[in-house]
């Protein structure tokens, strides 16, 4: 998974720990005056990402998790064997950091799961396993985060090059067994779960180095380690196939459970299903669409992983349980997917306590419209996508129609018809004989589970018989709000700084979008216009697309006036934009105009 470069008495603990792993030896003390309660037979326990700022009981609280799972710990540098939170040296594996949320958890009855490696972790070579070279310093590692946040059991993400390499797998695997030998010398309850990647029917095989999952467990059980936990990364198989995630969950795990039953054939089909572990990815994961977990997925594995003992449930990351990002795959902190904060956290929460299955949820679906307004010349014509999603349930059939068009605006949907999930296309024409003004056409959704509906916001500038000009809808944002323009997530509008008037455009970049905001403006065709607009931050571009293309861009802190000037095509539309760019600041445009 992905990652950073992505009680009491703890203090006197700490200190002990820090020593006795800077002298490469696992700890022969309890460590502890209190040993920790164990983890539940079955236990649902997100991950939740450490590396972002936000607040581990704070958002525990929020969504209703008693467990969560930390990512993660990993060293600084490659030769290194100090953990630290993220491998950053400021955030050391001590109280201070960390500390006082996990006491609050715990005080609630719940605990947290500290996972070691992650994707970057294992891509970089500081997984400790990969960057120590000394077992006793790796098992004095790990016993440090036992002892020092009193955690009943720790998770190895293993993937990446850290399942090639081979001699990291045999250190991993020897300090495990270190630490299990030393918890059950000093009667202390420690589990150790084995998070891997995993194909829709279990582990990779081959041999040790070789990148094969089985082989990391199979050397595990030669060094003497007893595999508590293993669970499976259902997502990302990046096989190109289109998926039914919640089937190829119950495959892949079932897989798993044949291959554990190789390595344990002592013990009871309950005992090997209680040994293995889920972890979905709510929404559209890295690989996109064809990859998408529906909340109606989480409701089947839910009630499969009851059925079968699953141990551990799990997802990535607590932070994505949210449907702020419709149709957006990968995303750190939305899921892509229609859904109410928290949908899947509440699906999985009773699987803690072992609760009987659910309820499938009830059909339902959601209609929206992307880009939700547009501007027009009388005489022109604009379009818009109709998106609809799976809200609930199953796909159901929805029938697509479109109300509110002024005298002189034609407005239709096509296909009138589309399974849950599809798109379709509202196209508006107007003639030269429709008032100017703004008025709101509606996309009605019909189907079995009921109707919804979606807003379009139609602007028809000028004053009737054409627009050789052309306009800009809202560009100065003295209105306070958007309409009608449209942004990626995190833009809108704000009242500081502004170049003029009290109120400006404001693009939010970041390592996966642009940012951009945009508007759909009717001009006359084939006719040459200048855009122009005044911008602050870096790499601030301003332009056009659609029926014409052209941009400027500039660096600054300060407003600065950028000029572009383009000639439209045969129909005289275009999108006038304004976007930063990925991984910078924030971008502020403000007096945009159109001669």
């Amino acid at each position: 998974m992905t990652g950073p470069v992505r009680r009491p008495i703890r203090t006197l603990i700490t200190g002990l720990v820090t020593a006795v792993a800077a002298a490469g030896l696992a700890l022969t003390a309890s460590g502890s005056a209190q040993a920790a309660t164990p983890l539940p037979a079955h236990v649902f326990a997100p991950y939740f990402e450490a590396y972002n700022g936000d607040s581990l009981s704070g958002l525990a609280s929020a969504s209703g998790n008693k467990y969560l799972t930390m990512a993660f710990i990993q060293t600084p540098s490659v030769g290194s064997c100090t953990p630290y939170w993220n491998g950053d040296s400021g955030m050391p594996i001590s109280q201070a950091n960390f500390g006082s949320d996990i006491d609050t958890i715990q005080a609630g009855g719940g605990d947290v799961i500290p996972s070691f490696g992650g994707y970057a972790a294992d891509d970089s070579g500081t997984d400790i396993a990969d960057s120590c070279t000394n077992v006793n310093s790796i098992a004095a590692a790990y016993e440090s985060v036992i002892t020092t946040y009193d955690v009943s059991r720790i998770d190895l993400d293993v993937e990446d090059n850290s399942l090639t390499n081979a001699a990291g797998i045999d250190r991993r695997n020897k300090a495990v067994k270190m630490v299990q030998d030393w918890a059950a010398a000093n009667g202390r309850p420690i589990q150790f779960s084995y998070t891997l990647p995993t194909t829709t029917s279990g582990l990779t095989t081959g041999s040790v180095g070789s990148g094969s999952g089985l082989a990391v467990l199979q050397n595990a059980v030669s060094n003497g380690v007893n595999l508590n936990v293993v669970n499976l990364m259902t997502f990302d198989y990046y096989d190109g196939a289109t998926h039914n995630m919640a089937t190829d969950t119950e495959t892949a795990i079932t897989g798993l459970h044949n291959q554990l039953a190789q390595l344990y054939p002592s013990r009871t089909d309950a005992q090997l299903w209680a040994t293995t572990g889920i972890i979905e990815m709510p929404g559209i994961d890295d690989f996109g669409a064809a990859e998408t977990f529906t909340t109606a997925n989480a409701t089947t594995v839910y009630n499969w992983a009851v059925s079968k003992g699953v141990n551990t449930l799990s997802f990535w990351a607590l932070q994505r349980d949210n449907g702020n990002c419709n149709g957006t795959g990968g995303s750190d902190s939305c899921s892509g997917t229609p859904q109410t904060t928290w949908q899947f956290s509440h699906t999985f929460e009773p699987f803690t306590s072992g609760g009987g299955t659910t309820t499938p949820p009830t059909n339902d679906y959601s209609v929206s419209l992307s880009p939700s307004a547009g501007s027009v010349a009388p005489g022109g014509s604009t379009t818009s996508t109709v998106h609809t999603a799976v809200a609930s349930g199953a796909a159901q059939s929805v029938g697509l129609s479109v109300s509110g068009a002024p005298a002189g605006v034609t407005a239709t949907v096509s296909p009138g018809s589309v399974t849950a999930g599809g798109s379709a296309t509202l196209s508006v024409a107007t003639t030269t004989a429709a008032a100017p003004g703004t008025y709101t056409l509606t996309v009605n959704g019909s189907a079995a589970s009921g109707a919804h509906s979606a807003s379009y916001a139609l602007t028809i500038t000028g004053s009737g018989g054409g627009n050789p000009g052309g306009s800009i809808v809202n560009g100065g944002f003295e209105t306070g709000s958007l309409s009608p323009w449209t942004c990626q997530s995190g833009g809108g509008v704000v009242t500081s700084p502004a170049h003029a008037g009290t109120h400006a455009l404001h693009v939010v970049p970041s390592s996966s979008q642009t940012g951009e905001c945009d508007q759909s403006v009717a001009l006359q065709a084939n006719h040459a216009y200048t855009l122009t607009a005044w911008v602050q931050g870096p790499y601030s571009y301003v332009g056009v697309s659609g029926g014409a293309t052209a941009s400027a861009w500039t660096s600054g802190t300060g407003w600065t006036k950028l000029t572009v000037p383009f000639t439209t095509g045969a129909n005289g539309t275009v999108t006038v934009y304004l976007h930063g760019w990925y991984g910078q600041s924030a971008v502020y445009g403000d007096d945009f105009a159109i001669a």
